[in-house]
């Protein structure tokens, strides 16, 4: 999930100094699972995924999910949990990479892969595979999300009709995102805009 450096209030529950989020529905409903101290390091709020996850309803079970900027790992096992097929996550922290890993012994998981990886340069170098759902809560202040989206288009990472969460600080429309994704829904929730998009398969001809 981003790190943001001075989110509003928590957003997240603290047991004897250790972060906490709670996997909301599916397989996993109502687990508690704990994260590491990192500095700004938090799971998008339970409010938020739990409206994210309505509108994506139809889509989750039997979905290829990719979370390039995993965090926390909130998105990444609420989506699992609703059954998604297979899921990669990434992060650069090994700490954050570390926790998430151990998450998916603990609940069992087989089908999620999680690894420490930079972000646009795993886009840019791995051979793709055609995913269904992404999640991009990028660190901000750092201009990520229009470069990540850019690799995830050329890169052919998506599936002809594939939606994108993004969490931004700017408004959604004021992002630049490639021409033929088609803004969903948006929300904004304090300082942070939330947004999914659908990916239109290219006209032939």
């Amino acid at each position: 999930m981003a790190r943001s450096s001075q989110p509003k209030k928590p957003v997240h529950n603290v047991h004897n100094g250790v972060n906490q989020l709670r996997i909301i529905a599916g397989e996993w409903r109502s687990r508690r699972l704990s994260f590491p101290d990192a500095p700004g390091l938090r799971p998008t709020p339970d409010r938020v995924r739990e409206t994210l996850f309505n509108w994506l309803a139809p889509y989750v079970a039997g979905a290829k999910v990719l979370d390039p900027f995993a965090g926390s790992g909130a998105l990444f096992l609420e989506a699992l949990s609703r059954g998604a097929a297979m899921g990669q996550a990434l992060d650069s922290s090994n700490i954050a990479v570390s926790s998430l890993r151990e998450h998916l012994g603990t609940l069992r998981c087989s089908v999620g892969q999680v690894q420490t990886a930079d972000a646009l340069r795993y886009l840019e170098t791995q051979p793709a595979i055609a995913f269904d759902l992404v999640f991009l809560d990028p660190p901000f202040n750092q201009n990520l999300l229009p470069a990540t989206c850019a690799l995830l288009e050329e890169r052919q990472w998506l599936a002809d009709e594939a939606w994108v969460y993004t969490e931004s600080e700017a408004p959604p429309s004021s992002l630049g995102l490639p021409g033929n994704w088609r803004l969903h829904r948006e929300q904004k929730s304090g300082r942070v805009y939330y947004a999914l998009w659908q990916r239109m398969a290219q006209a032939v001809g």
